[in-house]
């Protein structure tokens, strides 16, 4: 592409961000600034289309961009200037709070959906014991670091005696308390032939099921201005895609799914709806950020919104936010 083309490109994306309507060539020209030809701007945004940047919908004789067309102006022509909204502080009070907080502000100032996933737990355990409830029936407790107790019902085919119970809890509490489960069930499948048969059996099963229960309560996702979306055209004309999003808040074991790929890099990042199965919704994109307490990643935070969404100022309430949390978090 050459300057030209890009700077029509850069025109194109801001106007359609700014109107919501296909734009036409005579509108690209007045938004370029370039003196150029209604039949040469036609030209270029015919090249334009070609390379998958833009498309004409329906009937339009205007353009808008593609996900592609977004990406390549995100990456490259934009700019963030610096505004002087304000933001609110956040106080190092409970960590919920902090989340459920920064939600807010992230909605509040975006007019979009706020989003906070917040930290994930250790895989770990410090305590395991197994309280009898009947006949090949046990209830197995697993007391995390942080104190949380996690409460699981298993059905052995053995019928194991109390002693029998507290001989493998016991040994299980003495040899890999501290450990990630992962790690545990490895050592254990070491150590399976030199355990008697049914204690073994116990072990690996406890083991088991202290995995599901903690992978079910990895972390949560705080949201909030879900219904600032009622108010965006692109979704108030079109009650699929309004459905289809609110469908993505309640699936929020798919939303931490997207943060979660939203966290392997450092930096404000954007992911923009239909160009790869990170956002699998042609109509939202993600921005987002990592949250740090002590210099490492804890959390990601970030704003959900229509895909023609004011990119340079989202960057900036993405950051700021990133900031005020890790701050908050970090002076606990």
């Amino acid at each position: 592409m050459d300057d030209r083309s890009k700077l029509l490109l850069k025109a194109l994306v801001e106007r359609y961000i700014s109107d919501g309507q296909p734009v036409g060539s005579r509108t690209l020209s007045k938004a370029s600034g370039l003196e150029l030809s209604p039949a040469t701007i036609r030209n270029v945004m015919a090249d334009l289309e070609d390379l998958g940047l833009i498309v004409s919908p329906h009937t339009s004789s205007g353009r808008i961009p593609t996900a592609k067309g977004y990406r390549l102006f995100v990456d490259t022509m934009l700019t963030v200037q610096r505004d002087a909204f304000r933001t609110p502080s956040l106080a190092p009070d409970q960590p919920q709070k902090v989340f459920a907080n920064a939600a807010h502000i992230l909605s509040d100032l975006s007019h979009f959906v706020g989003v906070v996933m917040a930290p994930r737990r250790s895989m770990v355990f410090r305590h395991l014991e197994f309280l009898r409830l009947s006949d090949k029936r046990l209830l197995v407790i697993i007391v995390t670091p942080e104190g949380d107790v996690q409460n699981r019902v298993i059905f052995p085919e053995v019928d194991y005696s109390q002693q029998q119970l507290l001989e493998t809890s016991n040994y299980l509490n003495a040899h890999f308390a501290g450990m990630a489960l992962d790690e545990v069930r490895t050592k254990l499948h070491g150590e399976v032939d030199r355990l008697r048969g049914e204690i073994a059996t116990l072990m690996k099963a406890a083991v088991e099921v202290s995995t599901d229960a903690m992978a079910q309560d990895q972390g949560d996702v705080v949201i909030s201005g879900e219904r600032n979306l009622l108010s965006v055209s692109d979704f108030s004309s079109d009650m699929g895609q309004l459905r289809r999003a609110f469908d993505l808040f309640e699936q929020k074991a798919q939303l931490m799914r997207l943060l979660d790929d939203s966290a392997k890099a450092p930096g404000v990042r954007i992911f923009i709806g239909g160009e790869s199965q990170v956002v699998p919704f042609e109509e939202l994109s993600i921005v987002s950020a990592n949250y740090h307490v002590n210099g490492e990643v804890v959390g990601t935070l970030g704003v959900i919104g229509p895909t023609r969404m004011p990119y340079d100022r989202m960057i900036q309430i993405v950051d700021i936010t990133s900031k005020l949390v890790t701050n908050a978090l970090s002076h606990q």
